[in-house]
């Protein structure tokens, strides 16, 4: 069973406050240096329509149309499809993810990144569904929370807060997949594996680097770091990080690209 994590429930209310906490703005210029937007756009076909499932502000629907695919986005908060639409005029709709308006075998591709593991049931019927609107041959990409190195290690104290999360009233959130666990969702529903990546392994470190960079500041005259330092410091642990070893030891998230067979 993937590892449950409980905090509060993954419900509408939640996404609309989640998603007023950011701008698409700013979540556009994070994806466009994001790794993951380049294993995205490496696995996407060509030409056809692609579905982006559970879009949130629509940072993607919006890059991935300026990089020449034609791109729909739906999501259950119409709070945040109504900023994106602020930003730009692109095709989105109100739709729940379990059971989507679209006729049989209408995309090409369906891209949905860290939404399925929000079902406290699983991930099935949702996968079941952008199987349902796939076309035979089309592409899927679906990434979860990841049951990384790291996580597996401390795995049994996790579990262990988690029920007593749960204990004192705690919702369930979100569910972390291995890679074993994430395959075997997708096969269930016809998908055919081509290829597992995880992402965003400096998720960690970044919660550590706001705590040094506070104390930088906090810091005498002439003991922090400088930009080009800093900036020096920044890309050799970047490249240190998407190595493989430290992608399974600490990628907080796994991207599976597979095709409907």
């Amino acid at each position: 069973m993937p590892l449950a994590y409980f905090s509060v429930a993954a419900e509408k209310e939640f996404w609309s406050e989640h998603w007023g906490g950011h701008s698409v703005e700013e979540l556009l210029a994070i994806a466009r240096t994001s790794p993951l937007t380049t294993l995205i756009c490496a696995a996407l076909p060509a030409k056809g329509l692609v579905l982006e499932a559970g879009c949130g502000l629509g940072q993607y629907v919006l890059l991935l149309r300026e990089r020449g695919w034609r791109v729909v986005g739906v999501d259950w908060s119409h709070s945040a499809l109504q900023a994106c639409r602020r930003t730009a005029a692109v095709p989105l709709a109100a739709m729940e993810l379990r059971s989507l308006a679209a006729r049989d075998g209408a995309f090409a591709a369906y891209v949905s990144l860290g939404v399925v593991e929000h079902d406290p049931a699983g991930p099935d019927v949702i996968l079941a569904e952008a199987g349902r609107v796939l076309e035979r041959g089309g592409t899927a990409l679906v990434s979860v929370p990841y049951l990384n190195g790291v996580r597996r290690l401390t795995s049994p104290y996790i579990a262990y807060r988690n029920r007593a999360i749960a204990r004192n009233g705690g919702r369930f959130y979100q569910y972390a997949f291995s890679r074993a666990e994430l395959v075997s969702a997708l096969e269930r529903h016809g998908f055919a594996l081509r290829g597992l990546h995880p992402y965003d392994p400096a998720r960690l470190l970044r919660r550590l680097a706001r705590v040094a960079s506070r104390s930088r500041r906090e810091a005498p005259d002439g003991e922090a770091a400088g930009p080009r330092s800093q900036r020096g410091l920044k890309a050799a642990a970047r490249g240190l990080l998407y190595t493989e070893p430290a992608l399974r030891l600490l990628g907080h998230m796994l991207l599976a690209v597979a095709v409907k067979r």
